[in-house]
Order: C-alpha cells, then structure tokens, then sequence
C-alpha cells in the first residue's frame, strides 16, 4: 500500500523513509532557484534540508522558478505532492530514502509579473541556477560570453518581458534598484570552470546590451561567487517512480536517485547573508579553481571519455561500461598519463585517490546511469572537460594520444551507427551539424575539426590534428575494441 506524498503524509511516511524533522510552516524563503532538475533536488536541496533539520536558518528556503513550457510539468507533479521530493541514496552496500522538504513553492513558467516580483522582494537574498553547461550562452571554444545570441539579443530588445533566466535576473536587479533594495547573489551550481565569473558575464552582458550604466552598477554590486558541485544524479523513469512506491510505500510522482556522496565547495562570496552550510558539509574555501579543475577533468572529463566508446560498444549503463576491462583501462591509463598530470595541486587532496574515488563511483551498480546520458550535448561538454585538458598538454608541448582518441570516439559515434551496425540517437543541439561533419571525417578526418566553435586552437595544432585522424582512421578500420587495444598496448601513435 502507498500514500501519496504530500505533508498530511509524512508521519505514515516515516516508518520507510526520512522525513523532516521541522515543521515546514516554519520556513520562508530566501532563495529563488532557476531550473528545478534532478540534480538541484539531490544536491542544494539536500543540504537545506539538512540544515534545516538541525533547526538552523529556516529563512532560507527555495521558491523554484522556470521560463521553459517543459519546466511546468516538473512545477505541476511537485505542486501536488506539496513541494516535497523523495531523495533514494544509493550507494554499493547501502540503500536509503528520505523526503526533503526545503521547497516551499514554484512560480508558474511564463508568470513573468510574479517571477519578477518574487526576485525583487527583500527577503530573496540568493538566486541558484542549474541550467546545464549549455544555457550559459557562451562560444564553447573561447568560453566567452555570445552576445549575439537569438535569446540575448531578444532579451535586450525586451529587458521588461524576459524570457530567458539571464533576462529575468537583470529585471529582477533592475526593480531592485529602482526600489533601493540590495542586490541578491547570484550562485551558479552547474559544471562550468569558473561557473560564477561566467554567469556574471551572462547577465552583465545582457544588461549592458540595453543599459551600460546598469551594466556597470551589476559589475560593481553584485555578487557571482564561483563553486564546484557533484553528485552524480541520473535521470527519472517509471522503473524509479515503481522502486519508491514498492519499497518505500511513498506515491512520489518524479522522485530522485543518486549515490550518497556529494561534494559543494564555495567562495564565500554573499554580501547579504547565506545559510550556514558549513555545518552540513559544505566547503568555503578563498579560491574554488582548484576543486574545479579536479572535478570537472577527472570526474566529468571521465564520464565523456567512457560514454563513447561504450556507446560504440552498445553498453547502456556506466557501470556496465566500467565492467568492461578495455573501458575501465582505457579510462585509468587516460587519467593518468594526460588528465592529472596537467591539474594544479587540490588543498589536501591526493588526485590519485581522487580518481580511484571516482573509479568507484562510476562502477557503482545501484546508480542505474546511463551512457546516453553522458554522451548527451557533448558539443557543450567535450569543449568544457576533454579538450582543457588537450589544451593544456598541447602548451606544455606533450604528447596527447588519448585525449586525441578521446575526440575521435566522439566523431565516430556521431557517424550514426555503433559497431555492431545499431542506429545511435543523439541528444545534442547541434546534432545535425556535428553528424554531418563525422560523416564527411571518415574521408576527410579535418572536417570534424573544422567545428571551429568547438576546437579553437587546440585544432590548428599539427600534433594534435596527426594523432586525432590516425585515432580516428583506425577506428573505422579495425573498429573500438582493437582500437582500445592498440592504446593501451602504447601502439596508437602514427
């Protein structure tokens, strides 16, 4: 028997699952949070609660808000159920559910007078984001914000009716200006090197499209603290909804499953206040670039090296894929002899045990994600966690096999077909394009890196362009499991 999740629900709820140990009448909010996704209810969502249920600073509440027609199906099914969600940690020898009550509210997509309104009340002293790497409007080879975007320049046409997150922040600065309140923060918690120096790029030059001297005042008054988050957190399908109801008795119409570890480092960066989470967990540190490089090479940069060859190899899950002994192989020989050795020293932390932490995270069987997943929006993932790396080496005048066969798998599989002759489908919005390209590269390998947008420099170098079309020659000609062979055995080179 199953109870619908709502707040009348939780004490039947408690015998299966955690629930919240304060009373949710008792908060109010202090954070407007853009993109209410999986991984937001995993992770921010997580620590609140937690920090709410040692009593502590219960005015720091989430309003969620969206702008996309999509975001209203997750507002619905959350409204129905009171705003709660059902978090199932999973981790290789334990397996635990707690429902998390730290939202209070989500504004209705499209309310553009109600978004507003709530951005510019005084007790919204933070505004998150969790928009993916690609929602940042930013060249994927430069990292340079685009102004000339559709979206911006729609945005800067119409700085009063926005229609994307940045727009709607700088109406929101803008009415608080107006009305001499203070402005909030604005905290990025996506995958993006330096995720608060690009976000303040992002609304900054939106705003200075229409008004430079507003532009001006956000350089100098707002704040954009960068961080680096993690918690690996695969999508939500009818096989979780069904584990929630049969094990945990709980009706949660979009719960979350992720693996017990998660990890936040921040700048401490919050000129009107924030929640005290240091006291769950959270890192304040001088300079999060560090964490990052860390994070977003080893960890990111390791699901995007995995996902294509184990597509290629027609494997649906990735600890399926660190199951296969040319994948997990080829992955620890990458990570250290290219990704670690061009990360900067982490305070207190050892890379090599990073990554055998990582390692075991991917192989975590409870998890359930999936390679689609990774391999998704690569032509937005590839330039942020493989190719700084390439990059890096390249400067440095070192040699880049793998990184370079890295980008081939890439290119082969946006050829359309794995090994075995099965169609791949792709989640990529430039799929067209980039399909048209690995096509053309199984002749001509350069035509993939004409994708100029996407490699910048690290194409125009002669190394590199040698190594990425031997890689990906060989891949056509002997196909992913001998090509694996051949670098592991260190006879990929020309």
């Amino acid at each position: 028997m199953t109870s619908k999740l709502s707040l009348a629900a939780l004490d039947a709820l408690r015998a299966k699952a955690g629930v919240p140990k304060y009373d949710r009448h008792d908060l109010r909010a202090g954070i407007v949070h853009f993109g209410v996704g999986n991984f937001h209810r995993a992770h921010q969502a997580v620590y609140l609660d937690d920090l709410f249920n040692l009593g502590l600073d219960h005015d720091w509440a989430i309003i969620g808000a969206g702008v996309l027609p999509s975001d209203e199906v997750m507002r619905a099914k959350l409204e129905a159920q009171d705003f709660l969600t059902t978090v199932v940690e999973q981790d290789n020898n334990r397996t635990g559910a707690h429902v998390t009550g730290a939202m209070i509210a989500y504004l209705k997509p499209g309310d553009t007078p109600a978004i507003v309104a709530q951005l510019a009340s005084p007790f919204i002293r933070i505004v998150s984001l969790t928009i993916t790497e690609g929602g940042y409007f930013i060249d994927p080879a430069s990292g340079v914000f685009n102004p000339a975007h559709p979206a911006i320049v729609e945005d800067a046409r119409n700085p009063t009716s926005p229609k994307m997150v940045f727009g709607f922040i700088v109406a929101g600065l803008a009415e608080r200006r107006a009305r001499g309140i203070p402005p909030f923060t604005v905290m990025s918690c996506d995958n993006i090197p330096g995720n608060g120096e690009v976000t303040h790029a992002a609304v900054s030059g939106l705003a200075r499209l229409s008004d430079p001297a507003f532009a001006d005042w956000i350089d100098s008054n707002v704040a954009f603290p960068n961080g680096m988050v993690d918690r690996i957190t695969p999508a939500t399908g009818s096989g979780e909804i069904g584990i929630v109801a049969s094990d945990y008795g709980i009706d949660d119409a979009w719960p979350v499953f992720c693996e017990e570890f998660k990890q936040w480092v921040l700048e401490d960066h919050f000129p009107q206040g924030r929640p005290a989470l240091e006291k769950v967990g959270v890192q304040f540190v001088p300079d999060v670039a560090p964490y990052e490089h860390m994070k977003i090479r080893i960890l990111n940069g390791g699901h995007a090296a995995i996902a294509y060859p184990a597509a290629l190899l027609d494997i649906h899950f990735v600890h399926e894929a660190m199951e296969e002994p040319l994948i997990r192989a080829f992955l620890s020989k990458l990570e250290h002899d290219e990704i670690i050795p061009v990360i900067p020293p982490v305070p207190d932390t050892d890379l090599k045990d990073y990554y055998k932490l990582i390692e075991t995270r991917f192989a975590n069987p409870k998890i359930g994600d999936t390679i689609p997943r990774l391999a998704q929006d690569g032509s937005n993932r590839q330039p942020k966690f493989i190719l700084p790396s390439t990059a890096d080496r390249l400067r440095r005048g070192e040699d880049v096999v793998g990184l370079s066969l890295v980008s081939a798998l890439w290119c082969r599989y946006f050829a359309g077909k794995s090994d075995s002759g099965k169609d791949i489908v792709f989640n990529d919005a430039s799929a067209d394009r980039l399909q048209a390209a690995a096509l053309a590269a199984k002749d001509d390998p350069m035509a993939f890196l004409a994708l100029s947008d996407i490699f910048g420099d690290v194409a125009r170098s002669d190394l590199f362009r040698r190594r990425f079309g031997h890689a990906l020659k060989t891949l056509w000609e002997k196909g992913t499991r001998a090509t694996l062979q051949l670098y592991l055995d260190g006879k990929l080179g020309e």
